[in-house]
């Protein structure tokens, strides 16, 4: 049941097929991404990571990158993937947390644990490993048995573990590459980072589920994506990544002339945003909806109407309800918590097993926290978060985690952190403190450089009196989302 078994299967068939086309270095055909893979995979043997192992992997990325990943499969060791944008103090946190059996890096990092990085320097994976070891071999694995380790967070700050399992993976893949069509002619343009669940599990395992080519960019950068569609013909995206193209004066019908599909995830898409790329293209995006827990859980039609607004309807094998507080289903356009069951659902969540208990229904749904309506038809539309989780440029932001920070600014009373609409990111962070004394942009900023992911950091600081607060006395940030909508505008 090892994924890596089924990948390496279609690798070896098309060995000389391209598979990771990089733009400004060499590209790699399928067989030298096995060949890479296995190399890596002897190294973690050299290293004594095996089956059940954790390895913590914060790199750019790269497609050494994409070997480590597929050798931890490969090996049955668990993949976790941070932030590259995370500090010393965040990634720390990670380490504690999960105990990796080793830290994968870019630079120096001083820790308790072992530590390697994939830049050809002191302590590097890519050097040549024992001549001695045998050729490594998939490991077997169980329907249930870890692949991966997917950290998200919730309202409190302390992010969780989402441990994702071989069975998960493997059926998200199978699923996905038959409700988008995938075909052996493909090529998937691919600018998404690959520490996360879009650019990582749905992105690159349709490629590698068949075997066809990626090109391969480092990040999104608006004039080298329209060079590239005329040799791509599927793009995984974020909406921040739609938006930015259509405002480009070369991005048009006549640019995606050989494209087949525009897909789009990970944060909401305007209905705005959906219509002016129809009418510069032609193309209608199709969007679809998952989680770092259940990957992905609905789309839009290949073959059909894309709704704009909405994610479409419940992928095959993925059960999906609309459900009141008590797990029952309301009724049809009523709004209601979103809850999945189905084998793309993550088996739980890292060494919190009273937190797991608590999302998981008793007839086995996932309640993910996400609010929405299901029409007559079952097309689902997502109306807003039961939390105050706020989402920019496709990242989670979590406001907890900000504030706690901001508290510690001596002139700060109290902070609120709240997601406003942004024009590139879909939402921007913006604080809203009550102090004493001077509180600004830059105080705020200085505060928080090198302790917290750029993303996270606010793009407004807004000094108030009072804080809006309900009979219970908790802060309202409806409120306050409303009152300052148009603030990033």
């Amino acid at each position: 049941m090892n994924i890596h078994a089924r990948f390496e299967a279609a690798f070896l068939r098309a060995a000389d097929t391209p598979a990771l086309l990089c733009p400004g270095r060499e590209d790699w055909s399928y067989g030298r991404l096995v060949e890479e893979t296995e190399r890596l995979a002897r190294a973690l043997d050299e290293r004594q990571v095996g089956a059940g192992d954790r390895v913590l992997v914060q790199v750019e990325k790269t497609p050494e990158a994409v070997a480590l990943y597929l050798a931890c499969l490969k090996t049955g060791a668990v993949y976790v993937p941070i932030n590259t944008a995370y500090t010393k103090p965040e990634v720390e946190y990670f380490i504690d947390d999960c105990e990796p059996a080793l830290l994968v890096v870019d630079s120096d990092f001083e820790t308790h644990v072992s530590v390697a990085t994939l830049d050809g320097g002191r302590g590097t994976l890519l050097a040549s490993p024992s001549r001695d070891l045998p050729a490594a071999k998939s490991v077997s694995r169980a329907d249930d048995d870890l692949a991966a380790i997917i950290y998200s967070s919730g309202t409190t700050g302390r992010s969780k573990g989402a441990m994702l399992t071989h069975a998960n993976l493997l059926s998200n893949a199978e699923t996905l590459c038959a409700a988008w069509g995938w075909r052996d002619d493909d090529v998937l343009l691919h600018a998404l980072p690959i520490f996360h669940v879009h650019g990582l599990f749905v992105a690159l395992h349709c490629a590698f589920q068949n075997a066809t080519p990626v090109v391969f960019h480092a990040g999104f950068d608006a004039e080298a994506i329209i060079r590239d569609l005329p040799r791509s013909t599927v793009v995984m995206g974020v909406p921040t990544f739609y938006t930015r193209l259509v405002n480009e004066p070369a991005f048009d019908a006549a640019a995606c002339a050989h494209m087949r599909l525009f897909i789009s995830g990970s944060a909401p898409l305007t209905e705005q945003a959906f219509g002016a790329f129809e009418e510069r293209t032609g193309f209608r995006i199709l969007e679809r909806y998952g989680m770092s827990e259940t990957l992905m859980n609905t789309s839009n039609p290949l073959d059909g109407e894309r709704v704009a607004g909405t994610v479409g309807f419940a992928l095959p094998g993925v059960d999906v309800r609309i459900a009141d507080e008590a797990g029952s289903p309301v009724p049809t356009g009523e709004v209601g918590t979103i809850e999945v069951r189905g084998p793309n659902v993550f088996k739980g969540y890292w060494r919190m097993p009273e937190r797991t208990a608590e999302e998981f229904r008793g007839d086995g749904f996932f309640v993910t926290g996400d609010l929405g309506t299901m029409d007559a038809e079952g097309r689902i539309t997502i109306v807003g978060r039961d939390k105050d989780l706020v989402i920019s440029g496709g990242y989670n932001v979590y406001p907890k985690e900000v504030e706690t920070l901001i508290d510690e600014i001596p002139e700060v009373v109290e902070s609120a952190v709240i997601g406003v609409p942004h024009a590139d990111f879909g939402e921007g962070v913006v604080a809203v403190v009550v102090a004493r004394g001077r509180v600004d942009d830059e105080l705020v900023s200085a505060h928080l450089k090198d302790r917290l992911a750029r993303y996270k950091q606010p793009k407004r600081v807004i000094r108030v009196d009072d804080l809006p607060r309900n009979a219970m006395g908790k802060v309202q940030k409806n409120v306050l989302r409303q009152k300052y909508a148009d603030i990033l505008s």
